[in-house]
C-alpha cells in the first residue's frame, strides 16, 4: 500500500506508550539493557531478555534498543563528539535521511527520543521509501539557516541512492540551497555509512553504526531541535532518576 502521510507525527498509541506513567520503566529498561551492552551480550537477546522483564510492545522495545549504549561506545562517541563553536570555516558532510527524518517528526509532533549517548532519535521507520511530509522543506530550510549562522563553510547531504524518491529529494535540496545561496553538494551514495564513517571532514548524524568509527561528529538533529524547536516532545530514556 502506498504511503500516503503528510506527517512524520506520532505513532496513534504513543500517547500511552510514552506518557509519564510510562517514561520510568522505560528508562529502567533501557539502563538494564546498556549494562548488559557493556557485558558483552548480543544486542538482539538483550533487548528480548529486557522487552520481556518489562513486558514492553514492538514500538517500546525500539525505543529502548535505539537508546540503549554500552559504556565503551558511550565514552568512544563522547570523546570524538564536536561542538558548535567548532563548525566555523568547517565542512559539515551530513547523514541526510537520519538528520532529515528527526527533524521532521519534531515538527510534526512526533515522538524523539534522548539516547544514552546524547542523541536525540525518531521513531520513524522508512522501508525503503521516502516520502516527502508537510514538515520537510520547513526542516530544511532550519537546518539550512543554522548551518549559515554557525558558518559551516560548505555542506555535503549523501543520502541512500536505493530509497525511492531520494532523487527528487536531491533536487529539492539542490533547488532550495541554489535559491538561498548556500553551498551545498548532495550526493546519492549506495550506502552512506561506511563513507560517513571513514570521513576526514566533520559528520553529522545519529547512526550508531557511524558514531562508532567517526573521527570527528556533531550531534545536528540535537543541537537543531533544541534550538528552533523547543515545544518538541522529548522522551529522555537517557538516565535513571534518583527517585525512580
Amino acid at each position: 500500500m502506498p504511503d500516503q502521510r503528510k506527517h512524520r507525527g506520532a505513532h496513534p498509541q504513543d500517547q500511552s506508550l510514552f506518557d509519564t506513567v510510562s517514561e520510568p520503566e522505560l528508562r529502567r529498561a533501557t539502563c538494564d539493557l546498556s549494562w548488559l551492552l557493556t557485558r558483552g551480550y548480543a544486542p538482539v537477546s538483550a533487548l528480548k531478555l529486557v522487552g520481556d522483564r518489562y513486558a514492553l510492545n514492538a514500538r517500546q522495545r525500539t525505543a529502548v534498543g535505539r537508546c540503549a549504549c554500552g559504556e565503551a561506545e558511550a565514552s568512544r562517541r563522547a570523546a570524538h563528539r564536536v561542538q558548535t563553536q567548532d563548525l566555523a570555516e568547517q565542512e559539515l558532510w551530513i547523514d541526510g535521511y537520519n538528520v532529515l527524518t528527526s527533524l521532521e517528526a519534531a515538527l510534526s509532533g512526533g515522538v524523539i527520543l534522548q539516547a544514552c549517548d546524547g542523541c536525540y532519535r525518531d521513531m520513524a521507520s522508512m522501508h525503503g521509501s521516502y516520502r516527502k511530509v508537510a514538515e520537510t522543506i520547513p526542516a530544511i530550510q532550519i537546518l539550512g539557516e543554522l548551518m549559515a549562522e554557525w558558518k559551516v563553510s560548505s555542506c555535503r547531504w549523501l543520502l541512500d541512492q536505493p530509497v525511492s524518491n531520494s532523487g527528487r529529494l536531491k533536487t529539492m535540496l539542490r533547488e532550495i540551497s541554489e535559491e538561498r545561496g548556500w553551498n551545498w553538494e548532495i550526493d546519492l551514495v549506495p550506502d552512506p555509512d561506511p563513507v560517513l564513517s571513514r570521513a576526514d571532514q566533520i559528520v553529522a548524524s545519529a547512526d550508531s553504526q557511524i558514531l562508532n568509527q567517526a573521527e570527528r561528529w556533531f550531534n545536528l538533529a540535537r543541537c537543531t531541535i533544541e534550538t528552533r524547536i523547543p515545544d518538541a516532545w522529548i522522551v529522555d530514556l537517557s538516565r535513571v532518576g534518583l527517585k525512580e
